[in-house]
């Protein structure tokens, strides 16, 4: 265990480790590097499009997409100072002006056609 994941938060716990999955899943699996940058959040958007191009039933990739939007939360967090927050087994980021956001809500949506975890980033990120 690192400092950094000493001193997180508990909530913390269970994103971090999907997302630490989904890098190195996509590394392994899909040959594709993932970093925690924003930037790589354009390739995640793009696999969400194929994967919902090639039709799967929500059920079949649920978890895929959780690991995608918890990669894109952690993103956020390493960009902004943000933190993880959990209840009820739903699991947020709350960034240090006060706003919460639902990452792993949001790869859901891109899955549906109306989302993209690049572009809940940039407004994560950028500064009221």
């Amino acid at each position: 265990m690192t400092a950094q994941q000493e001193t997180r938060p508990h909530a913390a716990t269970k994103p971090l480790r999907w997302a630490a999955d989904t890098v190195a899943t996509m590394r392994e699996g899909a040959r594709v590097r993932l970093d925690y940058t924003a930037q790589s959040l354009w390739r995640v958007d793009r696999m969400i499009e194929e994967i919902r191009r090639e039709g799967p039933p929500y059920g079949a990739v649920e978890s895929v997409l959780r690991g995608f939007g918890a990669y894109a939360g952690e993103v956020i967090v390493r960009q902004s100072g943000a933190e993880w927050w959990s209840t009820g087994g739903d699991h947020w980021v709350r960034t240090p002006d006060g706003r919460l956001w639902d990452p792993i809500e949001e790869a859901r949506r891109a899955y549906g056609g109306a989302g993209s975890l690049r572009l809940l980033c940039r407004d994560a990120t950028t500064p009221r």
